[in-house]
């Protein structure tokens, strides 16, 4: 009568605490689950007390002080965490009692009478020591228990659910493999629908809660992408309710997460096929199997999975596998279909807020294929269709763009947006550097139109500047860049109207450079559409120079700006072939009458700077066997290179811009240079012997390669020193001529002190001079006698002053006036 005995104290136990157990006894009631469960492998008759003993746990704990949760958090965490252990139990009624117990963590309802002295700990204390004890990780591991039993499957799905709201029972879950357990009883046979819409939650919160890569590599089996792709289509074809809709959108959200990564077998699967097919069948108008009885309701869901779908294929251009599958399937004329004006806004189809949300989504996905599909782009007339859309959209028909969506983006009352993706469209196929999209873009007189568009674009920007119209401004400069290189009659083609439109461009006020619209890559992009397109055509060059051109670069050049320094300069070099840029340099003059010399001996020291080159205070050379070596040079081993490869030394040349400096130089000439000081005279003795330099670098690279590899023969090593030695001595001979120019400096101050000494020094003989002679004054007012010596004085030095020998018949003159009264 053991049993017996044991049945009626288990009531007895589970009578006493049914309004909640007391924290310190949960421990207890947990062991006595244990052996509840080991006694009904032999006696069923345990099966009701261990369910009622379970329900316990979905009441609130009860504590008697503060402190209990804390005191108690391990033995609680350690008896929630058995409940998931207790699914082994072969008891369909046990399962569900335990999942209903962990769903009333989240609904927690209080008992209608409480222990005396107690109170409820609080709401989530179950939730945290759930998450503590790895609840939702014994609960995934259970569902291998349950593979045949759809009832107690989805009580675990339905907990799982609730417990997937967590981050870190998330982490336990994906630890467990959740992701691709649940994702297989996607496609399960349920008729109530739930085992589908359960499994997508878990996975959205999985995706959610945890890192993405680490939930998309447990889904990327071929089994796990066949089945969500069955599931979608099932939903496809049978799902006619609005939950139903939502759902499909839901895994359509999953399906695009897997496809970011190429590892997933999207395509082996058919389920890329299937998307793409969805994507465009009602553009493309062509019967396919695969959609043979979908059709569109123009539903709000419905928008929402086209939107998807089309998001879906511009993550698959990036995949080279994935090329011939969207060529196939005609996705260029499907997206090409949107490359116009809605002809006919609103009911039954799309509402014009919609079809232009579309269209924007559609021309955005077109800049990601279009480089995929060179080929289907020109056969389809794109290049031509694109540019009729950008002559519609700086046209004067009326359109009010809504702007309400992430590709209307500044587009609001305007056709900026739909400019803007167009434009990145043709950038993408341009940037491809393909002769056969330039040839026909050029052929339909492509540059004169992107300039009716730029001069649009300019114009609307002064009247209002955003980063969507210097976004525009800079992809048009881009494309004519890409069009007109390397090309003579093209680049005379932008210049009639091109160069009083580019350059506004660099009369840009420098504080603009600073408000992160994007005006910095504005400017560069116009720096890059001159060097491409003007430079190189000896007429586009004339009038850009006319128009004061290098004038402009050069107060470009003087905001000493690190990014546009070296673009700027290379410019110049390339325009200093003209002999009329030269001329232009001389004159010009910047701040402080500051002179292009000047500044670019300016430039030189602050490079040297930067690149840790060792001088001394007044600038001179310090170590004349490497004058002009970088910090970064000296750290570098010798590192022996094939011929072809460029060795440090070189490199340096292209990427600092001493190298461009020294080249104006050499067409400004190193002398007669107006506006220098001693300091700059110092600088440009280093500047005139920069090649004589950088060539001895190279040699000594020579020497370091050589000693690492073999000892050089006799001779050669003699040649070698000698070589080393004659740029040791040039070296030298600059510091020589560098303290000649500071002596001559020192010599022309010290006689300008010695000048301005002397000055001091006459300034007291200067003041006695004054104060004697405002002494007689003084004594010729107030002395009569004085007085009558001073005239006296006067009159002798009067008579001593005239000719001798009189005047014949000429009059005389009295050098009295009479009656004067006045003693001064």
């Amino acid at each position: 009568d053991l049993e017996k005995e044991q049945l009626k104290t288990l009531k007895k136990v589970v009578k006493h605490f049914e309004n909640g157990l007391p924290i310190k006894n949960v421990a207890q009631i947990a062991e006595i689950l244990n052996l509840c469960a080991e006694k009904m492998n032999e006696q069923e008759a345990f099966t009701e007390p261990l369910c009622e003993l379970i329900k316990l746990f979905g009441l609130p704990f009860q504590k008697k002080k503060s402190s209990d949760e804390v005191n108690y958090s391990v033995e609680v965490s350690q008896s929630i965490a058995q409940l998931g252990y207790l699914m082994r139990v072969p008891s369909s009624q046990v399962k569900i009692q335990i999942c209903k117990s962990i769903l009333s963590f989240y609904n927690m309802e209080l008992p209608g009478k409480l222990l005396s002295g107690y109170q409820p700990t609080s709401a989530d204390y179950k939730i945290r020591k759930a998450e503590e004890g790895g609840l939702a990780e014994s609960l995934v591991l259970s569902l291998e228990l349950v593979e045949n039993q759809l009832t107690e499957k989805l009580w675990i799905l339905k907990a799982l659910q609730h417990l997937s709201t967590s981050e870190k029972s998330c982490g336990q879950m994906v630890k467990a493999q959740a992701a691709s357990r649940i994702c297989l009883y996607l496609n399960g046979a349920d008729p109530s629908g739930q085992l589908m819409f359960r499994s997508s939650d878990i996975l959205w919160n999985l995706l959610e809660n945890v890192s993405k890569e680490e939930v998309v590599n447990q889904l990327r089996s071929l089994e796990c992408v066949h089945t969500l792709k069955e599931a979608f289509l099932d939903l496809l074809r049978h799902g006619f309710r609005h939950c139903d809709r939502q759902l499909r959108n839901d895994l359509l959200v999953i399906a695009t997460l897997l496809a970011e990564n190429p590892a997933v077998p999207m395509i082996e699967s058919g389920f890329a096929k299937l998307l793409i097919v969805l994507a465009t069948f009602n553009e493309v108008k062509l019967t396919n199997p695969l959609v043979k009885s979908f059709k569109l309701t123009y539903s709000y869901e419905d928008f929402e999975m086209k939107k998807l779908l089309f998001n879906v294929i511009g993550i698959l251009s990036k995949d080279p596998s994935a090329a011939q599958l969207l060529g196939e399937n005609h996705v260029i004329p499907a997206l090409l279909y949107y490359v116009k004006q809605n002809q006919n806004p609103g009911f039954p189809d799309w509402s014009a807020t919609q079809y232009e949300e579309l269209q924007l989504h559609a021309i955005a996905v077109l800049a990601s294929v279009a480089p995929v599909l060179v080929d289907k782009y020109l056969s389809c007339q794109a290049n031509t269709l694109l540019l009729l859309f950008l002559q519609w959209c700086i046209g004067q028909d009326p359109f009010f763009g809504r702007g309400n969506s992430f590709h209307g983006t500044g587009g609001r009352g305007n056709k900026f947006a739909q400019m803007r993706y167009s434009l990145r469209v043709l950038r993408s196929v341009v940037a491809l550097y393909n002769n056969a999209v330039s040839v026909n873009l050029c052929g339909q007189k492509a540059i004169s139109q992107l300039l009716d568009v730029l001069k649009y674009a300019a114009g609307k920007s002064e009247e209002k500047e955003g980063t969507v119209l210097l976004e525009i401004q800079a992809d048009i400069l881009f494309i004519l860049s890409v069009l007109c290189e390397n090309d003579v009659s093209r680049k005379e083609d932008f210049s009639g109207g091109g160069i009083g439109i580019l350059i506004p461009f660099f009369q840009m006020d420098p504080r603009k450079l600073y408000s992160g619209l994007g005006h910095n890559c504005l400017l560069l992009s116009a720096l890059d559409c001159l060097w491409s397109c003007v430079i190189g055509c000896s007429s586009a060059e004339d009038s850009f120079i006319e128009k004061q051109g290098i004038f402009l670069l050069l107060d470009l050049l003087a905001l000493k700006e690190k990014n546009l320094c070296n673009v700027i300069l290379g410019i110049l070099v390339e325009f200093s072939e003209n002999p009329k840029t030269i001329s232009h340099m001389s004159i010009w003059r910047g701040k402080r009458d500051q002179t292009a010399a000047n500044l670019l001996i300016e430039l030189w020291r602050q490079e040297e700077l930067d690149l840790g080159v060792r001088r001394d205070q007044d600038g001179r050379i310090v170590d004349p066997k490497r004058p002009i070596i970088t910090s970064f040079q000296k750290q570098q081993k010798v590192i022996p290179v094939p011929a072809s490869c460029p060795s440090f030394a070189i490199m340096e040349i292209a990427e600092s811009i001493r190298a461009k400096i020294y080249s104006l130089f050499c067409k400004l000439g190193f002398e007669k240079l107006p506006g220098l000081s001693t300091k700059d005279f110092v600088t440009l003795a280093i500047i005139q012997h920069y090649f004589d330099f950088k060539i001895g670098e190279v040699w000594s690279e020579i020497c370091a390669e050589l000693k690492e590899e073999f000892r050089p023969v006799t001779p050669d090593e003699r040649t070698l020193k000698l070589i080393s030695k004659v740029t040791e001595n040039t070296g030298r001979a600059v510091i020589a001529l560098q303290n000649e120019v500071l002596a001559r400096q020192l010599h022309r101050e010290s006689q300008e002190e010695k000048k301005t000494y002397k000055k001091i020094q006459a300034s007291p003989t200067q003041r006695d001079i004054i104060n004697k002679s405002w002494e007689n004054f003084v004594a010729r007012t107030s002395s009569y006698e004085a007085l009558k010596k001073a005239k006296m004085l006067q009159e002798t030095l009067i008579e001593d002053s005239m000719f001798k020998s009189k005047i014949s018949n000429g009059p005389e003159y009295s050098t009295d006036i009479p009656k004067l009264h006045t003693t001064v």
